[in-house]
């Protein structure tokens, strides 16, 4: 781990961000019924597959590789796994009339627009998003790390926020087959992705000594949200956003996806739009997912730069000379900050705002000068007034002007409006909880993708597909002319916008599984050389 940087001399308290998922638990089920939902339940909810469809595709689709492990190919950690709908397809005529109403040219297509008629979580759109699209597998064994059912998988919990606002907590899952029958039994708004316990979170209470239920293993998560730039950001506020402000996810991205891969040597980082207005980072290195609150802790401080609230001053206060992280996080930001908040932002363009950038320069006598010359010529842009600050200092300055205290003072401040705001809470508990991806946002309809960070400035949170597009993409889909006698069978998320975050997301869960193999195989021939020299 890199040597922690000096970060501030004079800090106001951490900015506490959003409070964590208040827990409540779920009504526990009979002892008989732990590792999933009963179908008899809820006889209401219509669910193709029987049990024993399901044990005869887990006992397919999950048996173990009957190879020594040196000589198991990578394409057969998939094997069988490209099909994630093994029941008769959603009828789409049932849906039809929903879904055409979302598709006139009235629906507006910005986030928090959406019309409170026409709900994303309608819940026959979600049933049939979820019958059809949702990767279910892909989730199993990105959770599970092997295509063989193992505790990672079997030991995590769930939690369901249900349509009522009622929230589930401690639901556990053996195989992807049962989590996807109780999520089309209870039809949530959303479900999370909590830790991987040391024992089935459904037996917590049955269980003598409370110690034996602790959490065990999570991968190491960060969240960003717009609402925490709106101090700086002109063009939104609020649940609001637009491709301007988003330039400001594009700058978080960059800087801590570079800091854990440089500094921490993390290798498998999966960052995920939120679905309205920020990102999720999944760090999934086995060293990440192992780590304790206390080393979650230090990361999330090591990365924390922006601190204080809306109403605070200065937010960045940082000692000389600075750390490597936050002199290489300056060379990616600074040519954002010109054109990304300078010429589009402006933030200082009226007197009011310009006041705020005046309070962060140290010499008093050149705020004076500058504030005299924008008084006299209003309207100036930021980018000028930010090329003043050095022609002031040149011409006018007071003769006790220290330049080293002033370029410090610029640092922060370009820090300050570009520097990543991270929700830290969400980093430093082994046990938060995190939205799953491929979910669906209840407000704007999108689902919330994986971002492929290689052509990151291209991405548009305006683009991603909307529950309500992608089912309309299904009905408008032609199957392809094939050539006699041969037959494609094409999934239904292949017939979507959907289709290259899944194959992003495919990939990145077999370079992961992967590496979690050769691990296990490099610890089992280090287990194997130790018992033969005790031997």
């Amino acid at each position: 781990m890199p040597r922690p940087h000096p970060q501030t001399k004079s800090v106001q308290d951490e900015h506490p961000g959003r409070e964590p998922v208040q827990e409540k638990e779920a009504q526990q089920p009979e002892p008989e019924a732990v590792d999933g939902p009963r179908p008899e339940d809820n006889p209401e909810v219509d669910i193709a597959m029987s049990d024993a469809d399901v044990l005869k595709t887990d006992a397919e689709t999950l048996k173990p590789v009957k190879k020594e492990p040196s000589d198991i190919k990578l394409e057969d950690l998939f094997a069988g796994m490209d099909s994630d709908e093994d029941d008769e397809e959603f009828p789409s005529s049932r849906v039809q009339a929903k879904i055409e109403s979302f598709s006139s040219p009235e629906f507006p297509s910005s986030p928090g627009e959406v019309d409170a008629s026409h709900k994303a979580s309608d819940p026959e759109l979600m049933r049939s998003f979820y019958q059809r699209l949702f990767p279910w597998r892909y989730l199993f064994q990105w959770l599970n790390h092997s295509p063989v059912p193992t505790n990672d998988f079997a030991h995590r919990e769930f939690a369901f926020t249900l349509q009522n606002d009622a929230y589930l907590r401690y639901q556990s899952f053996t195989t992807s087959d049962l989590l996807r029958k109780d999520v089309l039994r209870l039809m949530p708004s959303r479900f999370e992705i909590g830790p991987v316990y040391t024992a089935n979170p459904r037996d917590r209470k049955t269980l003598r000594n409370s110690t034996a239920f602790q959490p065990l293993s999570k991968e190491l998560c960060f969240d960003i949200d717009l609402t925490d730039y709106d101090d700086i950001r002109t063009c939104c506020d609020q649940a609001n956003i637009c491709n301007k402000c988003w330039r400001f996810m594009t700058m978080a991205v960059k800087v801590i996806d570079t800091a854990l891969r440089e500094d921490f040597g993390f290798k498998h980082i999966m960052w995920v739009y939120s679905g309205r207005r920020g990102a999720h980072a999944w760090v999934c290195d086995k060293k990440a997912r192992a780590m304790d609150d206390q080393k979650r802790r230090a990361i999330a401080g090591y990365l924390e730069v922006v601190r204080g609230g809306a109403q605070s001053g200065k937010k960045v206060n940082l000692r000389r000379p600075l750390h490597p992280h936050l002199s290489r996080s300056l060379d990616i930001l600074k040519t954002h900050f010109q054109e990304d908040v300078l010429e589009l932002q402006d933030p200082w363009r009226t007197p009011e705002q310009a006041e705020k950038l005046l309070q962060l320069i140290p010499d008093i006598p050149l705020a004076e000068s500058l504030r005299k010359k924008w008084v006299s010529s209003p309207g100036r842009s930021s980018s000028s007034k930010w090329a003043d600050i050095d022609t002031m200092a040149k011409t006018n300055a007071s003769a006790k002007l220290d330049a080293k205290a002033l370029l410090d003072a610029k640092q922060d401040i370009v820090l300050e409006y570009t520097y990543p705001r991270l929700d830290i809470n969400v980093s430093k508990k082994l046990n938060h909880l995190l939205k799953s991806p491929f979910v669906v946002h209840p407000g704007t309809g999108r689902v919330c993708v994986p971002i492929d960070t290689r052509v990151l400035e291209e991405f548009d949170p305006f683009s991603v597909p909307t529950v309500q597009s992608l089912l309309l993409e299904i009905d408008a889909w032609k199957e392809p002319e094939v050539a006699e006698g041969k037959h494609q069978v094409v999934q239904d998320w292949e017939k979507t916008g959907l289709k290259p975050f899944i194959d992003l997301f495919r990939s990145f869960v077999i370079a992961l599984m992967k590496d979690e193999r050769e691990f296990k195989v490099k610890r089992e021939r280090e287990e194997e050389k130790e018992d033969a020299m005790e031997f």
